[in-house]
């Protein structure tokens, strides 16, 4: 039963990324939109996942419970030596969250409406960022149980070069996944030009930033390009994710005339976002946590046993029979067009 935990552990990553990635995506783009066309990305926004934005945090709820239930070493460490950046994260889905639902659903529109737009644009770039940060924080091997001193202990392990830029990444990748889901959404075939080049302009970065992942990684002492070169399994799926930009590029263009190629750029655009988690995944299975001392966290040595572990995996099979195709449903009636 533990591998169907772990399972559904790493599916709950996954769609938190494209999903919930892509929520957030929504206010990155806002915010480097001109403001000329800034109402319009909000109005997008509104229409596209306002619906089902709450339901997004569902996988991150699931994560927590999991980690909480299934490997209480793993949450425990986690919550004491990234409490800092966790805490920032948390204020960013706090913040987020209110702004939206206050400049929508607000009666009076003043000029608070400017205050909420700045808190929901501000929130949506730092909430990926700090989530990224605490994925490299958590991979660095900078988390040093052993250190004596509260800027070692706390502070250091999520403020390395490499933990900075895997938050970059992650904010690159949701500003990426939100530009090419909205652009399938646009209509006007104006508007929906500027999200075709904003999905290009963000895949360029994503690959950029990407690449200074590497480079960190490579200044801070890990050899990270090396090891995922050197390694069939990551390198056929690599070579999976780079093949599939051209792609991504070709239904692109295709879409500019043809709104029905959206739904291929969205899959491949999926796609690669899939590849790259699974090629990291890959790498650094089983373990979770790796630590300075060498006493790494893992899916295995960290993992609860006996009953907890069998009522969580029955607890998530349940579960996902009532609630999945509840969700999907969900998604799927709000994508309908409206009855005339």
């Amino acid at each position: 039963m533990l591998y169907v935990v772990i399972i559904f552990l790493c599916l709950s990553i996954l769609l938190y990324l494209l999903l919930g990635g892509a929520d957030f995506g929504a206010g990155i783009l806002e915010l480097i939109t001109k403001s000329e066309l800034r109402q319009n990305t909000r109005m997008l926004t509104y229409k596209t996942i306002g619906p089902v934005w709450e339901a997004n945090h569902m996988w991150l709820i699931i994560i927590i419970v999991i980690l909480f239930v299934g490997f209480p070493p793993i949450y425990s460490a986690l919550s004491i030596y990234l409490h800092i950046p966790l805490l920032f994260m948390l204020l960013g889905i706090i913040g987020r969250g209110t702004a939206f639902v206050f400049r929508h659903y607000d009666a009076v529109k003043d000029d608070m409406q400017k205050v909420y737009n700045l808190i929901f644009t501000y929130s949506s770039f730092i909430t990926p960022f700090f989530l990224g940060v605490i994925a490299g924080a958590m991979v660095s091997g900078d988390i040093n149980p052993e250190a004596t001193n509260f800027f070692d202990l706390y502070i250091a392990p999520w403020t390395s070069f490499f933990a900075i830029s895997v938050g970059i990444f992650t904010v690159s990748i949701c500003g990426f996944l939100a530009a090419v889901y909205l652009s399938g959404e646009e209509t006007d075939q104006h508007i929906r030009r500027v999200f075709i080049r904003k999905a290009r302009l963000l895949n360029i970065a994503t690959v950029v930033s990407g690449g200074l992942v590497f480079f960190a990684a490579y200044i801070d002492g890990l050899s990270l390009m090396i090891e995922l070169i050197t390694q069939p399994v990551t390198l056929i799926i690599l070579v999976l994710a780079s093949l599939s930009l051209w792609l991504l590029w070709h239904f692109l263009n295709k879409q500019k005339t043809n709104q029905q190629k959206a739904v291929a750029s969205r899959l491949v655009a999926g796609f690669q976002i899939t590849m790259i988690l699974l090629a990291l995944g890959y790498h650094y299975f089983p373990d979770f946590l790796i630590m300075h001392n060498g006493v790494n966290l893992s899916l295995f040595n960290s993992a609860a046993v006996g009953k907890p572990i069998t009522t969580l995996a029955w607890a998530l099979i349940l579960g996902s029979i009532f609630i999945l195709p509840s969700l999907f449903y969900l998604i799927y009636s709000f994508q309908k067009e409206p009855e005339s």
